[in-house]
Order: C-alpha cells, then structure tokens, then sequence
C-alpha cells in the first residue's frame, strides 16, 4: 500500500507520516512548503521523519498535472488530506484564495483518487465549521451552514462535494472535523506557540473576551491516531468529529503557560472579532463508536510536552 500526505511537512501531516512510517508503511509527502509560516519549521519537519520508505515531492494541490500523474506512479491507494490555507482570522479578507487551494485543490485530488480508485480518502476539516451554534457540544448532525469565515466556509464546501464523489463513485470517504490541535512542532501562528513565544521575549498578546472564550485542546498524538484510524477504516461516507471533548478557558490556557515557563505574558482584552465563535467543544462520541478514539493526553500534560519541545527547539 502507498500513502498520500497532503500537507505532510505541516504540523499534522508530519506526525502522520512519521507514525504510518513508523509501522513500515510507505508514504508520499505532496507538499508546496509555502511561507505562510517560515518553511524552515517545514523542511525541519521532514528532516525530522526521514525514512527510505519515505518520498517528498514539492507541488500543489491545484496543479492539475502533477496530482493525477503523482497518483498513477506512485501507485496511491490511500490518501491522508491535510493540506489547506488555514487560520481563521486569516481567511477574512482572502476569500478566492481559500476556495482555490480548499475547494478547487481538494476536487483536484478527488478526481484522481477516483480514476485510481483509492481504498480510502480521509479529509481534514474543520470543528470551525459549526460557527456560533446553539448546539453545544457540537454534534455532526448539526446543519453547520453558518460559517462565520472563508475558512470554515471552503472546509465545508468540500465536505459536500466529497460526498458527490462518494454518492457518484462509491468512494469510501471519511471527513475528520478537527479541533484546536496543539503539540511539539506546532504552527507557531496558533495560541499555545504565540503564548510561548510571548514567555521568552515579552510580546503582548490579544486575549479575546479577555481570555473568556473556550477552545476545545487536541493533543498531536490523540489527533494522529484518530487519522490513522479513519485510513485503516473505510466506512462509505462519514463525517466524524476529532476532539478532546473538554473545553478549556483562554484565560486558565495562559495561566498553565506561565505556570510551565515561570514567566508572565503580558496580555491585553481585545473584542472577539466576528470570525470567531465563543467556545469550540468537540462531542467525540461517534469517533469513539466508529474509530476507537479515545483520546488521552490532558491539557496540562500535552502544554508540557509542547513547553518541552519549544525550549529544546529555541536552545533555551
């Protein structure tokens, strides 16, 4: 068998490779290392995961000759896709760009797992999907057609043509909803590594709410298992939400960083922006019914691992 990670030198896709590397399997990092954050953190992933069962190619997944070519000759037959323009906030004022890369780049890659029929497809979306829903804790049976930004919007625009491809081709498809996933080698524009950053030299950091919003922590281990799972389990279509399940305070988020660093991070409240919904909390109940997840790194403990990994990672 032969793997495909979409976004494999990211945060995510690197720890997927490494773990399905890890178990003898051979797998295909397709990745545009692009400098949406320093594609250093990218090029040490890949250093980290090198293997001779492992193949990087740099390309996009919009490029409409490499993709299908990449399927024929590498002889795909599952596909991990974790590769998208993400961030939130970010998506804001950038609207065609996340529906080019999320939307036109997942069809490319669907397109060619059907022409090779692929065994299974897993995509990555997004617990952002379900916006400001009075559902809590967010279940899948929620409509989640109030997006409150491109980002969500386009992740859940290509959960439904994923379905298309499944209803049309009979493709075993499994939509994975992840939440607030943190860990070593994170990205460093999301909380916990801006938070760390902000221990050593001092940055002030907007505390939404001032740090009264609830984010649903995933550790990188639980959240990587979840994906190898859902590759080993072709289930038709599903879409499956992949979280802890136990929303934390911003405020109490900081307060365990400063706790870990033995400093203080200078903060400052700042109006939760219209992109953002006030808690994110992840029902995980058909992930532990379909999947086995069962998640178990606590926030505590996985911000320790994280601290860890970032004073070794900035030789502090």
């Amino acid at each position: 068998m032969s793997y495909l990670i979409t976004g494999g030198a990211g945060f995510v896709g690197s720890h997927v490779a490494q773990k399905l590397l890890a178990r003898g399997e051979r797998v295909v990092v397709l990745d545009n290392f692009n400098d949406y954050y320093d594609p250093a953190l990218k090029h040490a992933n890949i250093a980290r995961i090198q293997h001779a069962n492992l193949v990087v190619v740099n390309g996009d997944i919009r490029d409409t000759d490499l993709v299908p070519r990449l399927f024929r000759e590498q002889g795909i037959t599952h596909v991990a896709h974790l590769a998208a323009m993400a961030n939130v906030r970010s998506s804001i004022n950038q609207t065609p760009l996340y529906v080019q890369i999320n939307v036109n780049g997942s069809v490319n890659l669907l397109e060619a797992a059907r022409d090779v029929q692929v065994q299974q497809f897993v995509m990555a979306s997004t617990g952002s999907v379900y916006g400001a829903t009075p559902i809590i804790p967010f279940v899948e049976t929620d409509t989640a057609d109030r997006p409150l930004a491109s980002y969500p919007a386009t992740k859940r625009a290509a959960e439904l043509l994923a379905h298309t491809y499944h209803n049309l081709n009979h493709m075993h498809i499994t939509i994975l909803r992840f939440f607030n996933v943190y860990g070593p080698a994170g990205r460093p524009d999301m909380m916990p590594l801006r938070l760390m950053n902000a221990a050593v030299d001092g940055t002030v950091i907007p505390l939404f709410n001032d740090g009264q919003i609830h984010r649903d922590w995933t550790y990188i281990d639980d959240t990587v298992d979840g994906v190898i799972a859902a590759l080993d389990r072709p289930l038709g279509y599903e879409i499956i939400n992949l979280g802890c399940g136990s929303p934390v305070l911003l405020r109490d988020f900081v307060d365990i960083i400063e706790e870990l660093s033995g400093r203080s991070i200078p903060t400052r409240a700042e109006k939760t922006p219209p992109s953002d919904p006030p808690i994110t909390f992840c029902d995980n109940s058909k992930a532990r019914r379909l999947l086995g997840f069962d998640p178990q790194v606590k926030v505590q403990q996985g911000l320790a691992h994280t601290w860890d990994w970032f004073r070794a990672y900035k030789g502090l």
